[in-house]
């Protein structure tokens, strides 16, 4: 596959992977108002941080080192694909190691909710990590669909799945609410249910098919699936092995990072259930950018990268049109994600206290709410250049680059739980996000670095794509001003129509943006409508 074909391929990915987050996004948006009105904020908390934690942990450190490494050089020719699922099918035995060891430390290790509150938490544990381990039998299903752009067999397995747990919380929660966390369990088990599911009737019907003869798919029958050993080669890929483990080490200081707010809550009880449950909710909201674009471009855009670089080469080694590519697309990636974020930053500020208003009523509104909301606004900026700048450090790094980042990546994650523990009990919720923006920012300067350094003897200088034009940032905080002063004045303790004036002043502020963004940012308006748009466009034709 061409560097144009990868980038064509990985723009269409991105675009479907942002439609299946609208879908997700709009689905839990949904579910969780509907929610809020029939359980208690204490559930609430016990579900969407600890039971959720407790299942991404599991998830995370069971395969996402194996995606990482086994995605590196694509879907090329020379790949020995039997050697490849042999070593993804590892991720289900290592699945159920860690669900013991997690499980024993969720029951046992942890403090209990009260029963009379919280009743069925054992059973949720054992069912949560059940669905987990339910999971990682579509695993190298997944990793085939990606490394060979199976771009829609994603957004349809997930959005299937999606669709069949909300169905399924919503029904038990208007006709059961009594079962408490056992509503949710089951819900989870569903969803990874039906996900495996569709991946295995994909590809039951696709190998051997006339489609999969014509796209010279490496594996002709379903029993290729299944480990297995062929004669006079090693069961799996050693280089590929040793890569592996790198990410793996790494993935385990990764997940600490990305959870760790959720850690510090479980583990030293910085905060009540309730408090928990509050602030889980604000931090969904305040992440929806991040899930709607940012996850989506920095898992497509990683497979991108990963094909055209080669992995731990000089710049000056490497086929100089791939890099040249390279090169535009992160600059024209940097570019859109900051004016994003700079957008979300700004018209965060004076939107919060109205957005938790008409979402969950004075449930969220009053408090510490639109403060942790506002604080989240910023840190979705930093999340947004971090995610880009991160996808291709780790597509370009070699192993042993990959080794050394590790011991940052621990220094880190240290210092991040450190600060988490100290800012919550100086500022409760909001420390957690002061911790998080510290610690991203460090994260970010590290990829900067890096960047500059990878092209430091190239013509190309990517890193442009950080500097947005002065025009637009003067019109970002001309928006800053007006919208925060028009909040002081209509909003919002006032009557709905005030309200409704101030969210026409937003709405003007924001066209005034988004046509700058036309006017001054000419090549990221290229990219998006020569990369992105055309998907969508096929997509609905």
């Amino acid at each position: 596959m061409s560097s144009r074909d990868a980038l064509k391929s990985a723009s269409a990915l991105a675009s479907y992977n942002v439609l299946l987050q609208v879908v997700f996004r709009v689905l839990t948006f949904l579910l969780n108002a509907f929610t809020l009105r029939f359980v208690s904020k204490e559930l609430i908390g016990v579900v969407n941080v600890r039971l959720t934690l407790l299942y991404s942990t599991l998830v995370f450190l069971s395969r996402e080192a194996f995606r990482r490494a086994c995605l590196s050089g694509g879907s090329g020719a020379g790949r020995n694909w039997r050697q490849v699922i042999n070593l993804l099918w590892l991720t289900l035995p290592l699945g159920v190691l860690w669900a013991l060891l997690l499980v024993c430390v969720w029951l046992w290790l942890l403090e209990a909710p009260d029963a009379q509150i919280i009743p069925h938490y054992g059973p949720a544990v054992g069912i949560f990590a059940l669905a987990a381990v339910q999971e990682l039998l579509a695993e190298p299903l997944w990793v085939l669909a990606q490394a060979h752009m199976f771009v829609r067999l994603k957004v349809v397995a997930e959005s299937l799945a999606m669709v069949a747990k909300c169905l399924l919380t919503v029904v038990m929660v208007v006709s059961a609410p009594d079962w408490g966390l056992y509503i949710f369990s089951a819900a989870q088990f569903v969803y990874t249910g039906f996900l495996v599911l569709c991946y295995v009737v994909f590809f039951c019907r696709f190998l051997g098919s006339e489609d999969a003869n014509q796209k010279c798919f490496p594996l002709r029958g379903v029993g290729e699936l299944l480990p297995h050993r062929a004669d006079q080669e090693p069961w799996t890929d050693w280089t590929l092995t040793k890569l592996t483990w790198s990410f793996f080490k790494q993935s385990f200081l990764k997940q600490i990072l990305t959870e760790g707010e959720r850690y510090v809550m479980t583990f030293l009880n910085v905060l009540s259930f309730g408090d928990q449950g509050v602030y889980d909710i604000v931090n969904n909201l305040g992440s929806t950018v991040a899930r709607f674009l940012f996850l989506p471009i920095e898992e497509s855009f990683y497979v991108f990268f990963a094909k055209v670089l080669e992995r731990g080469r000089d710049v000056r080694n490497q086929k100089q049109e791939e890099v040249a590519i390279a090169a535009e697309v992160l600059e024209c990636l940097l570019k859109l994600v900051l004016v994003i974020g700079l957008i979300v930053t700004v018209f965060g500020y004076a939107y919060s206290h109205l957005a938790l208003d008409i979402y969950g009523g004075s449930l969220l509104s009053t408090g510490t709410g639109p403060t942790l909301l506002r604080c989240y606004s910023a840190y979705v900026l930093l999340l947004a250049v971090n995610g880009v700048t991160e996808c291709f450090v780790f597509a370009a790094m070699s192993q042993e680059e990959v080794d050394r980042y590790n011991l940052v990546m621990l220094g880190l994650s240290v210092s991040f739980l450190v600060l988490s523990y100290m800012l919550t009990w100086w500022a409760g919720g909001v420390g957690f996000i002061l911790a998080n923006c510290l610690n991203m920012g460090l994260r970010i300067l590290h990829s900067l670095f890096y960047i500059r350094r990878y092209f430091h003897s190239s013509p190309w200088k990517p890193l442009r794509g950080l500097l947005p034009s002065r025009v637009l940032l003067l019109v970002l905080v001309l928006s800053a001003v007006v919208t925060a002063f028009s909040e002081g004045m209509l909003c919002c303790d006032s009557g709905w129509m005030l309200k409704l004036v101030h969210i026409c002043v937003g709405g003007v502020c924001l066209l005034s943006v988004l046509v700058t963004v036309l006017l001054t940012e000419t090549q990221l308006v290229q990219f998006v409508r020569t990369q992105l748009l055309p998907h969508y466009r096929k997509k609905h034709t």
